[in-house]
């Protein structure tokens, strides 16, 4: 693929979708491992609801293909867009690589491919407009759900074997620290472009924080997110502050370990398993908690901890690469090692002005970001194929 001229900068969303339309592409096909309403969806599904949906709005049919979803019928609409949920976890990538081949999901004119550790394989035989939204590099995530050979294959195939085929393709993450990554792995620099993830207006302060100090974490409770090892950290600051209390939303895998730990531990009386919730009670844990936290080993973005920050509430999180987009260190809130994450946790609970001023900051920080900008900086790169391929023939 030849190196790409984005004159878009300037332009809207809808008016890069006017001129995609105006040169014939509207069909838009968008590939992603899980759909948002999987059991197991998290940030990357969330993040493609949100720029498909606008996609959508904006002019542009979009159709969605993912692996199948428990409970759930193989063909359905949301937001306006259309989802095909076909194929297991891993027969999904054959299958739909031999579906666009055949035309057997309907014709398209161009590509979105959200590459999730198993890559799609798009540059060989896609040859429309395409690009490639990736998050993150899995690394020693590979490890926490395979074995060791498995792990190392995934390892290899995730930056040794695919990034070849792609260096050439622009593609788009969220994280600073993944961009460099993905130069370093061969990505040409100019290729590779980053935005922030939005918050929904939604999340939002209001009603009143608890009465005690209080700490809130949330996700699917995978070994990735280290909620034991988050328990442990939890219970270093429970020696400076005794009556903290936590709450975990969420759940997942790593549940029977998180309640042996408690068990083990005698804590009861201080941690809440508080399972899967609506979004109505998300937004209130989010705006009573005193404090955000994340343990996770690699993120794409902390989504939930711009959520929390939109409601005020600062964030304790490790210092990864996902997290110091999403918490900017002594601003809205504190990157640290896990091993001194309880450190980070007590210093934050024990003083009042620190803590307001993080959460003011954290606020300010949250109504910037916006889903609007994220939609139409996954669609730049896409619009600028589309010109040029018109303006050369």
């Amino acid at each position: 693929m030849s190196e790409i001229a984005d004159t878009s900068d300037n332009l809207s969303l809808v008016e890069m979708a006017g001129e995609m339309l105006d040169r014939g592409t509207r069909r838009v096909h968008v590939l992603a491992w899980r759909d948002f309403d999987d059991n197991e969806a998290g940030g990357s599904e969330n993040h493609a609801d949100e720029f498909m949906k606008r996609w959508q709005e904006a002019g542009l049919s979009v159709l969605h293909r993912t692996s199948h979803a428990a409970g759930l019928p193989a063909v359905a609409q949301r937001n306006g867009y259309d989802v095909v949920r076909r194929g297991g976890r891993m027969t999904v990538f054959p299958r739909v690589m031999g579906s666009e081949l055949m035309g057997r999901m309907g014709d398209y004119d161009a590509l979105v491919e959200i590459w999730n550790g198993v890559p799609w394989m798009s540059p060989l035989w896609c040859r429309k407009p395409r690009i490639l939204i990736l998050h993150h590099i899995h690394g020693p995530m590979w490890n926490q759900v395979f074995p060791a050979p498995l792990a190392a294959l995934g390892r290899a195939l995730e930056t040794k074997f695919a990034p070849p085929f792609y260096r050439r393709t622009p593609t788009v993450t969220t994280s600073d620290d993944t961009q460099q990554e993905l130069i370093e792995l061969g990505w040409k620099p100019n290729l590779v472009t980053t935005g922030p993830v939005g918050v929904d207006a939604f999340f939002s302060p209001g009603g009143t924080k608890t009465d005690h100090p209080s700490v809130l974490a949330v996700g699917r409770q995978a070994p990735v997110k280290r909620f034991v090892e988050l328990l442990e950290q939890v219970a270093v600051a429970r020696k400076r502050v005794p009556n903290l209390s936590l709450t975990l939303v969420g759940d997942g895998p790593q549940r029977p370990q998180i309640n042996e730990w408690i068990e083990r531990n005698d804590a009861r009386t201080w941690v809440t398993l508080a399972g899967r919730v609506s979004r109505e009670e998300l937004r209130e844990h989010y705006r009573r908690a005193w404090i955000m936290t994340s343990a996770s080993l690699a993120e794409g973005w902390g989504l939930t901890l711009t959520e929390a920050a939109g409601c005020g509430t600062p964030a304790v999180a490790t210092d990864i690469s996902g997290h110091r987009c999403s918490v900017l260190h002594d601003e809205t809130g504190i990157l640290a090692p896990l091993e001194l994450m309880g450190q980070g946790i007590a210093d934050i609970l024990v003083d009042e002005k620190l803590r307001n001023e993080l959460s003011t900051r954290a606020q300010s920080r949250a109504r910037s970001l916006t889903w609007d900008a994220l939609a139409a900086g996954v669609l730049r790169p896409l619009h600028a194929q589309v010109v040029q391929r018109h303006s050369t023939r």
